[in-house]
């Protein structure tokens, strides 16, 4: 999975269960809230003061294995 601004929360932690820290290093600790997985991404940064960006860099180096 690439993961872009539009990608759902919930369908990035379904593919990628590891990737849980780095929600709540942006504040995010309601993962498992259904209003949490049906956001995207970018809605989720806006909301928590996160450079969407950045979080999309983080996320695809992860899931790839290259941080």
């Amino acid at each position: 999975m690439t993961v872009t601004r539009q990608s759902l929360i919930g369908e990035i932690l379904d593919t990628d269960r590891t990737t849980a820290q780095y929600f709540l290093e942006m504040g995010m600790h309601c993962l498992g809230c259904p209003s949490s997985r049906g956001e995207s991404l970018e809605e989720a940064c806006m909301v928590h003061g996160v450079d969407c960006d950045i979080l999309v860099q983080k996320l695809n180096s992860h899931m790839s294995g290259k941080e």
